[in-house]
């Protein structure tokens, strides 16, 4: 009586094997799990990202501050609106946030605003006496302050300055000149001094950022030039401006 031959066993089902196993047999492979989204912002639905929370990136940044500066050439935006816009531009982290800075800009390819009168009037002296002059014009030119035993105040913060730049030669003999800037402006001060002084008191800007510049060449003998941003020639008064607009 013949017995039959043993049945070589079935080998159960397997998963295909994996093309990573081919290649480097001798790493584990982890098991596939399920895709999770990314959770988006409260009440958002999942992978879905509101776009004003996407993060800006330093080439947005720069497009708005572009964007500024056309704006100021075509009048729309005084100086210490220039100023404090870019600062918020290099600040900002969403693109939110820059859109905010230029809501209320028109596109690009817009009809130009109406710019401000050219000011005429560009040298301001002081002899054994006061001149304060607050600028609303457009500058397109150098400036020049001239005190001699008296006072000159140069506000710049209202000016329209469609280059980004203002020049200022500054003369103090035994007298003040006093020249007031918007905040985050860059300053440059050169020139001479003797028994005298040369102060600067600004905050300092973004690093790296294009701020608009202010020049500044002063001589001085027995006297002085300085030159300040809003938050350092009336604090008080910024302080209290800050706190009423933090209320409402």
């Amino acid at each position: 009586m013949s017995q039959s031959s043993p049945q070589p066993e079935r080998s159960s089902p397997r998963r295909p094997r994996d093309r990573r196993q081919e290649l480097h047999p001798d790493r584990p492979v982890a098991e596939p799990t399920e895709a999770t989204a990314a959770p988006g912002p409260a009440g958002a639905p999942d992978a879905v990202r509101a776009p004003d929370r996407v993060r800006a990136s330093d080439a947005e940044r720069e497009a708005v501050v572009e964007r500024l500066r056309i704006a100021s050439v075509e009048g729309r935006l005084t100086f210490e609106e220039l100023t404090e816009r870019t600062e918020a531009a290099y600040a900002a982290v969403t693109r939110g946030d820059l859109d905010a800075i230029t809501a209320d800009l028109p596109g690009m390819g817009a009809p130009g605003a109406e710019p401000a009168p050219i000011q005429v009037k560009r040298r301001f002296s002081a002899f054994m006496g006061d001149c304060k002059e607050r600028i609303v014009g457009r500058i397109d030119g150098p400036l020049e302050a001239v005190s001699v035993m008296g006072d000159v105040e140069l506000d710049l913060r209202g000016a329209q300055v469609p280059s980004g730049e203002v020049i200022v030669t500054a003369t103090a003999v035994m007298g003040d000149v006093k020249i007031i800037v918007p905040d985050g402006v860059r300053v440059e001060v050169t020139g001479h001094n003797f028994l005298g002084d040369r102060r600067i008191s600004v905050r300092e800007p973004h690093p790296g950022a294009r701020v608009p510049v202010v020049r500044v060449s002063a001589t001085v003998v027995m006297g002085d030039v300085k030159i300040v941003d809003d938050e350092h020639h009336a604090p008080f008064r910024r302080a209290i401006a800050d706190w009423w607009r933090d209320r409402t």
